[in-house]
């Protein structure tokens, strides 16, 4: 196993997780490959994982990631795992914050969660939840089940045992952000930010900079994609055509290229994702292997080609920059 992190707990600052997504097989296999897939990414030194939202069969997701998230835990060795984004305007906020109350119940310190307002119509077709209103209410109800994960809801919830005991240990939250508003809505919160995977350095810096001035002091989480190796450009150009099918244009325009973070060696990779991590002013991240059309065996021979010189390297320019702006340790939202 590559050496062991100080960010033990669910989404801390300087913590290095793993995201997992489905193949392209029938339900029986996709769980039993994304199980596997989450118990060698552990082995391997991940701190946790990560699965989010979407439904009727939209390629590369599955629909609820908190029950995915219990099967994954269940499957690891060790680590966490986050529902991270969910689509919070899917349902009641009250319904959402049980699920994860008792996840994290069951697993005690080793759930988190990230929300976000969703893009596909088709998910709030299927929830019977207009499309036009998913923004408003997603602000709504963001401050609400953020303070019910922290024990402070103030309705008849707060008498649910899983809520209260979360008084106690707070669940470690995040927001999916895009924006100086959404930045900024977190930091008042008292969350960190999970940032888009194909924003540039350049403008993820200027999110990060406006989080830190409104005084947030949670992670700020870049998704990058890694690949060791010689890269897969036919299946990433598939991939980029696939996000372009559906991606809003306002997310569009802070994009550049498919910001593939590939080298011949893993500690090359590790030493390129970290000079995007510094330039993002980013602390955290959170590694994508998946890409249109790799087959399990390319995953798990990625995953191997991670464990060791890669994440070693990774983690100790995360502790060197956190060492240099004198804030090594757990954020506010961690356990």
């Amino acid at each position: 196993m590559s050496g062991f992190s100080a960010s033990a707990s669910p989404l801390a600052n300087g913590s290095v997780s793993l995201r997992l997504y489905p193949h392209d097989t029938d339900a029986v296999e996709q769980l039993a490959l994304i199980r596997s897939q989450a118990a060698r990414g552990a082995e391997a030194g991940y701190d946790g994982v990560m699965v989010s939202e979407h439904h009727a069969d939209f390629p590369g997701y599955l629909p609820n990631p908190v029950q995915l998230a219990g099967f994954l835990l269940d499957a690891m060795p060790s680590g966490w795992a986050a529902p991270c984004p969910l689509l919070l305007p899917m349902k009641p906020y009250a319904l959402i914050a049980e699920d994860l109350a008792w996840l994290d119940a069951a697993y005690p310190g080793r759930v988190g969660a990230g929300f976000a307002a969703g893009a596909l119509p088709v998910d709030f077709e299927l929830a019977e939840v207009p499309f036009d209103e998913i923004v408003a209410r997603f602000k709504d109800a963001l401050p609400r089940v953020v303070a019910a994960l922290r024990g402070a809801d103030d309705t008849p919830l707060a008498a649910d045992r899983a809520i209260a005991r979360t008084a106690r240990d707070p669940l470690p939250m995040v927001v999916a952000a895009q924006s100086p508003a959404a930045v900024r809505r977190a930091a008042r919160l008292g969350c960190g930010i999970l940032y888009d995977s194909l924003q540039t350095a350049e403008v993820t810096a200027r999110l990060s900079d406006a989080f830190v001035e409104a005084g947030g002091t949670g992670p700020r989480i870049a998704i990058r994609r890694v690949w060791i190796g010689e890269p897969p450009d036919e299946e990433m150009a598939a991939q980029m055509a696939h996000y372009r099918s559906y991606a809003p244009e306002t997310a569009m325009k802070n994009w550049d290229g498919d910001q593939l973070i590939a080298a011949p060696t893993p500690g090359e990779a590790a030493e390129r994702l970290a000079d995007f991590l510094d330039a993002a002013r980013c602390d955290t991240v959170n590694v994508r292997i998946h890409v249109k059309d790799l087959t399990p065996a390319q995953v798990d021979d990625q995953l191997g080609r991670h464990e060791g010189e890669f994440l070693d390297t990774l983690r100790t320019r995360l502790a060197d920059a956190a060492s240099s702006a004198g804030s090594i340790g757990p954020d506010s939202s961690a356990r």
